[in-house]
């Protein structure tokens, strides 16, 4: 902007324009649209602690709690999702049990059975026997709570993932007049979350944590081949392939590092689309 009437007289600054610059223009002011460089920009404008996955962005967040304190914290969520999947899986199989299995027949997935589809959510709650629910019990309940460490949203997203991949593998290609029951699919898509989710969000913890369960349930990966009669390898493999999944796109539990380094890259990429206008 430059006053060059002589009657306008620019009252913020000493007659050589608002910067001072020969002409009185503004640095930028030729760009297209007269703006500033960087202006209309993400973070264009804004002090360094404003602007996402800046280092300076740190300085304004809270101070974290003590370590011993989050421990705790996380310990209690942890458990509170072990003994929750627990209680749950047995309460139900007391009512299978006092409804002689008919609870678990009606609860079940029967493949292609257009009726019964809606069962996917509910047949990881049913299991046939007493053997049947002790094999997926402590297995489970170690998985739940090492996920219910990083959280609640991670913990119901891997579940969610585990569950519908699952459920669907079983409903598609289970055997037609078959019905398939159990945690088991669920545990697989857990174990297998746990072992692969260290590799993307680069958490040494996290692979330590999956290169220690994949050693000791290395025997499960017999599971999801059609070596048992009886045994639902449907279930046990689309829920590996469920838990896979979730451990690539699931962001929720990533350290702070990678979320600062996602938010540089989308801000980056956003700034080079402006320019390129």
């Amino acid at each position: 902007m430059t006053f060059r009437d002589k009657d306008a007289k620019n009252p913020y600054s000493d007659g050589r324009g608002v910067s001072g610059l020969p002409g009185g223009s503004l640095p930028g002011g030729s760009l297209p649209g007269g703006s500033l460089p960087g202006a209309g920009l993400p973070g264009a404008g804004l002090p360094p602690s404003y602007i996402p996955g800046s280092p300076a962005s740190r300085w304004n967040q809270p101070p974290a709690p003590p370590l011993k304190t989050r421990a705790k914290s996380n310990f209690r969520r942890g458990m509170t999702f072990a003994v929750g999947y627990v209680v749950v899986i047995w309460a139900v199989h007391i009512v299978n049990f006092l409804t002689l299995g008919t609870a678990g027949q009606i609860g079940g997935i029967h493949p292609w059975d257009p009726m019964s589809f809606l069962t996917i959510f509910t047949a990881p709650l049913f299991h046939v026997n007493f053997g049947h629910l002790m094999g997926n019990t402590v297995p489970g309940a170690i998985f739940a709570f090492f996920i219910g460490l990083s959280g609640g949203r991670v913990f119901w997203e891997v579940t969610i993932f585990s569950v519908i991949v699952s459920g669907l593998g079983v409903w598609f290609f289970g055997g037609v007049g078959t019905t398939h029951l159990g945690a088991s699919g669920v545990i697989y898509g857990w174990l297998t979350y746990l072992i692969v989710r260290g590799l993307f969000n680069r958490s040494g913890g996290q692979i330590a944590l999956g290169l220690i369960l994949g050693f000791v349930y290395s025997g499960l990966i017999w599971g999801v081949f059609p070596t048992t009669y009886g045994v639902s390898w449907q279930a046990h493999l689309f829920g590996a392939i469920g838990g896979f999944l979730a451990g690539m796109l699931i962001t929720s539990d990533d350290p702070p590092a990678l979320k600062a380094a996602r938010e540089r890259k989308k801000l980056e990429k956003l700034r080079r689309q402006q320019l390129g206008r």
